[in-house]
């Protein structure tokens, strides 16, 4: 499963760089966090960037994987939109909300095995 996983992180990664998503992290929480292996954080400069990104991730991970995601929460105008695909969750936010929750800070255990500007 955790190759499976590390794959669908790296093809969300690569959907949000394709897609100006900004600030692109993926975190290895392997046995640290007990409801997902792997997180992908990303910044949208907008709400409509927001949407935008997690529009391109659903469709894009449908049409590669077959997989939807098991959940969504937030909404793009709140600035904070959560896609769980089980073994990856997928966070965008905008700067403000990304700077207030400091994902990356929280799950400081985990390996950061990728950091885009």
């Amino acid at each position: 499963m955790e190759g499976r996983g590390l794959e669908l992180a790296r093809t969300i990664v690569d959907i949000l760089e394709d897609k100006k998503g900004e600030e692109i992290v993926l975190l290895d929480l392997t046995g640290i966090c007990s409801f997902a292996d792997f997180f992908v954080i990303c910044t949208g400069v907008s709400e409509r960037t927001i949407r935008a990104l997690a529009d391109e991730v659903r469709q894009k991970v449908k049409a590669a994987t077959g997989d939807l995601p098991r959940g969504m929460e937030g909404k793009a105008e709140n600035g904070w939109v959560l896609l769980d695909y089980g073994v990856v969750i997928v966070h965008l936010f905008s700067a403000d909300l990304r700077d207030y929750y400091r994902l990356e800070d929280l799950w400081h255990e985990g390996q950061m095995l990728l950091r885009m500007p």
